[in-house]
């Protein structure tokens, strides 16, 4: 018999793994440098340089170090470096670089003013205080010196506060007080999932949870039992049906205490009640989730036959077609050009999109990552997950070459900042162009065939928040149209099937043994502050109605007549919007002010993309556990007036206080006049996923898709990618074709060297920044 002392450590050492996870110091900055892994190739780093500096630039290491001195010297701050402070202590939870407000920015940008001032945003994790908070400052500006100050950091905030009460600052009062509490119950656990020989066994036994209720900093948690299996990330798939709840709503461990157990569809006031219901004559027991070859994502056996030969691969014989100052992370591409920008929490964004010289976009990038679920456990019966809060970005780990990207990309690498030390993600951004399997023109008459390649810019990252992997591709194509797309893999959070014929199917399937699927909501809310040929723009509303009309050239035998037509609607107000039934309407932002050769009003069309079906937003009327924290997630796109003190849609904090969030969306939407100003386009990404036997063991990503469009729409003269494409005309004659190529071709043959189409992956991983870090900081993560 093991020691139910050491067993219980282990057990609780997972759970608080996630608290730990989300308070630990985290500094993120970019580091800019080529990676080592990929041969450096593919575009002239030397000669090319933006036109501008990057002012959304991260933090550079000088620069956050400079910072974390200056916040040590602030003796009212109280500050423990993170190695030594306890839950009860002051320390730095991130520094990262304060976004300049784009009314700063503007004038630089046209020349008229210089780069506006840097400022860094701090956030402090305030312990050692009665009451626990997390608290947002500003410092600068930058660099720091005599004139350097600290100041509250709120008007970006619309609660009008900087600091939410943090309700998960008591973990090192939960172990202990955990250990003393649940040996008291070894028994059940032993009885009901069964005993580990070796206690310290990653494979073993450890608990997750999730928080039911967030009140005033306190917390009430829901924990539930599963299977570890830290190599291959599979404990989600492996949940043992037993959960009990945890009071700890004070920061006094003495008032805390275990409320209510259940298992198998049955709820138990305490632990006596199910001790004696096990006990009883006629008890029955659920079945157990055991790991096995069922979860492994790659089988190594001989498979199909064709399996033994390579696929097709994609090749770049004579070398990029982009150019990229990797100082200033500016990218520039057949008309195309933009910046680049990291964060912590959100990951990769861009600036200042133009094309062919015009703007079109200021800013584009992820606001927030909302996972929502469905079931009738008391995990699943409330589960939601607001990504940003794991900090996506943090989570952006090594692409592998070949594989998440062609083996020729431009591999980009980021940093961030934790602990007081830098870490360095290498190769976690990559950019390339690729060709696709269709043309993006074609068209053949009697005489002549013409056809022309369709090739794209890809600036894609992967970010792993535990049991998912999220793709982020943002996509420029030569026609001037710019798609953000996300795909998803991963294995899903699965649910425990107890065979309950009451509700059965009623919230997923059964995928194994023991085991059912989980119907939950992704939407992923993304912002698009476009500038369609400047700032000023107006969202139109292009109606395709139906109409009956009568003709004065129709015969009279068919009058009236049934047609349809357009009905151009303009977004007078601040307003949430959903895609139109049957595609029946196009969203349009125009410049109302600026036309093209013809007369008419330029414009970009907002459309859903490529995925496997229009994007969604949340099922979920009024979210009992959400709250007022990600409102923005109850319509496809909003449409709203561009503000300094409105530069998320949401906060990275926002969970911590759910009705009462740091960033409450529904203060944006206030009826405010919205034609010819300044918009911002905030929409959503994701799917409805109801998981079946095809998710296991991963989900897969060209199953798990979700896009946006933004094309133009007269916003050129004709077609701009017939000055971009490359491809060739057929004159057919009697005697045969005689091809004419229009840009470049290949006119002899290519020598590959293996590495061209399987890099050499011995080095991966070799960096800090792998997701060895991650496991190595915070131990098995327990729950997403």
């Amino acid at each position: 018999m093991i020691s139910t002392v050491k067993k219980h450590c282990v057990l609780v050492s997972a759970f608080i793994a996630f608290i730990f996870f989300i308070i630990t110091p985290t500094l993120p900055l970019i580091k800019r440098v080529r990676t080592s892994l990929v041969p450096s190739r593919g575009h002239d780093a030397g000669a090319f340089r933006a036109p501008k500096l990057n002012v959304w630039a991260d933090l550079s290491t000088e620069e956050a170090e400079d910072v974390v001195n200056f916040l040590f010297k602030k003796s009212d701050l109280n500050l423990t470096r993170s190695s030594l402070a306890t839950s009860h202590d002051n320390q730095i939870f991130f520094v990262e670089v304060l976004q300049p407000n784009k009314t700063d920015v503007l004038g630089y940008l046209t020349g008229s003013s210089a780069p506006p001032d840097r400022w860094a945003r701090v956030a402090i994790v305030q312990s050692a205080t009665e009451e626990a908070l997390i608290v947002n400052f500003k410092v600068g500006p930058l660099p720091i010196n005599e004139a350097a100050e600290i100041l509250s950091l709120e008007f970006c905030y619309s609660s009008g506060r900087n600091y939410v009460a943090n309700s998960i600052s008591i973990q090192d009062e939960l172990v202990a007080w955990s250990l003393s509490k649940l040996v008291e119950f070894s028994d059940i656990t032993q009885e009901l999932l069964g005993d580990d020989e070796d206690p310290f066994d990653p494979n073993g036994l450890s608990v997750g949870g999730r928080l039911s209720s967030v009140e005033n900093g306190t917390a009430v948690v829901w924990v539930h039992f599963a299977l570890s299996n830290p190599t291959g990330g599979t404990s989600t798939l492996l949940p043992q049906g037993l959960y009990t709840q945890i009071d700890a709503s004070t920061r006094d461990s003495s008032n805390w205490k275990i409320l209510q157990w259940y298992y198998n569809n049955v709820l138990y006031d305490t632990a006596n009640d199910l001790r004696d219901a096990i006990n009883a004559p006629g008890f029955k027991k659920a079945g157990r989730n055991t790991d096995g070859p069922w979860t492994e994502t790659v089988d190594f056996s001989e498979g199909h036959a064709d399996r033994s030969k390579p696929p097709p691969t994609m090749i770049q014989p004579t070398g990029a077609r982009y150019h990229i100052d990797e100082e200033e992370n500016y990218v520039s591409w057949m008309g195309f050009e933009f910046f680049m920008r990291t964060s912590s929490d959100a990951g990769v964004a861009l600036h200042d999109i133009k094309f062919h010289g015009d703007s079109v976009i200021y800013e584009l990038g992820l606001q927030e990552a909302l996972a929502h679920y469905a079931g009738d456990d008391p995990t699943q019966g409330g589960l939601e997950f607001m990504d940003t809060s794991f900090y996506m970005g943090r989570l952006m780990f090594e692409l592998v070459p070949g594989y998440d990207c062609p083996a020729y990309a431009t591999y980009l690498s980021t940093s961030y900042h934790f602990a007081e030390k830098t870490v360095v993600n290498q190769n976690s951004i990559c950019v390339f162009e690729h060709t696709a399997d269709y043309p993006i023109q074609r068209h053949s008459s009697t005489t002549r065939v013409s056809v022309s390649r369709n090739t794209y810019l890809v600036v894609r990252f992967v970010s792993t928040v535990w049991n998912y992997d999220y793709t982020f591709d943002y996509i420029f194509y030569l026609d001037g149209t710019i798609e953000v797309k996300v795909r998803a893999s991963g294995f899903i959070f699965a649910a425990f099937w107890t065979g309950n014929e009451a509700n059965e199917d009623e919230y997923g399937f059964r995928v194994h043994d023991s085991l059912a699927s989980s119907m939950h909501d992704h939407v992923l809310n993304f912002k698009a502050d476009l500038d369609i040929a400047g700032a000023d723009n107006t969202m139109v509303r292009l109606g395709i109605e139906p109409i009956t009309l009568e003709y004065p050239w129709d015969d009279d035998r068919i009058k009236p007549r049934n047609t349809m037509h357009l009905v151009q609607r303009p977004v007078e107000k601040e307003t949430g919007l959903d895609w139109a039934r049957n595609s029946g309407e196009m969203l349009i932002v125009m410049n109302q002010n600026k036309t093209n050769e013809w007369g008419e009003k330029r414009g970009y069309r907002v459309q859903p993309g490529s995925g496997i079906g229009s994007p969604t937003h949340l099922t979920i009327l009024n979210s009992t556990a959400l709250g007022k924290s990600a409102l923005w997630a109850s319509r496809d796109l909003w449409v709203l007036k561009r503000k300094d003190t409105e530069p998320r849609s949401a906060s990275s904090l926002n969970f911590l206080d759910p009705w009462d969030p740091l960033v409450d969306f529904s203060k944006f939407v206030d009826d405010e006049d919205i034609v010819q100003e300044d918009l911002v386009i905030f929409f959503n990404l994701g799917m409805h996923h109801v998981p079946h036997s095809g998710d296991i063991p991963n989900t897969l990503m060209h199953t798990s898709s979700s896009s946006v469009m933004f094309t133009p729409f007269n916003f050129h003269n004709r077609d701009p990618s017939r000055l971009n494409s490359q491809g060739v005309q057929l004159d057919v004659e009697a005697k045969g074709a005689k091809p004419r190529y229009f840009g470049q071709t290949y006119h002899e043959g290519v020598k590959l060297k293996k590495s061209d189409l399987e890099p050499d992956l011995t080095k991966f991983g070799g960096s800090s920044g792998n997701v060895s870090w991650v496991s190595k900081l915070v131990g098995p993560i327990p729950w997403a």
